[in-house]
């Protein structure tokens, strides 16, 4: 018989031995991808959170500013509510600004709208400082804060001045 044919019993086991090397290099590529895609969908949503707060903290500036074009439309002193320092709080349909009481703002899933009176608890509260700087000038910084997966802490602020330009 030829020595080709012949079967070597010493190089027996060898295929079991690759087949688990093998089958292990794959199940380490596979928990690595799984772990990828686990923390990828981990962000996206601390992700959209701070999305989310950029625009409540938007609100909180454009809130104020709606309160004090209010104020000149009706006659009154266009810093009515802003004369002094303070923490306040509002939501889209405020008329003037309240007193914080560090509330989390509810989102209506009715009408896709965040506010203090109906809906599910969020996890963001927003707080809009008041700084008058002299007579004809108001500092509004809103800042919404946050909690977010595995205790995260989170916080986005915006400033704008105000001015009695009329």
């Amino acid at each position: 018989m030829p020595d080709k044919l012949r079967y070597n019993r010493k190089s027996g086991g060898y295929l079991l031995v690759e087949s688990m090397i093998g089958i292990s290099i794959a199940v380490v590529g596979l928990l690595g991808i799984l772990t990828l895609l686990s923390r990828s969908v981990g962000l996206s949503r601390v992700v959209g959170n701070q999305l989310t707060a950029n625009y409540l903290a938007a609100e909180g500036v454009e809130i104020s500013k709606n309160i004090i074009d209010t104020n000149v439309i009706q006659g009154n002193p266009w810093n009515q509510g802003f004369d002094m320092d303070g923490k306040f709080e509002a939501d889209y349909s405020s008329t003037n600004l309240e007193s914080s009481q560090n509330r989390k703002l509810l989102f209506d899933e009715s009408s896709n709208f965040y506010g203090y009176g109906s809906g599910r608890e969020s996890p963001f509260i927003r707080i809009i400082s008041v700084h008058p700087i002299g007579s004809n000038e108001v500092k509004i910084d809103s800042t919404v804060s946050w909690t977010d997966r595995g205790s995260a802490k989170f916080q986005i602020s915006m400033e704008d001045h105000f001015f009695n330009w009329r």
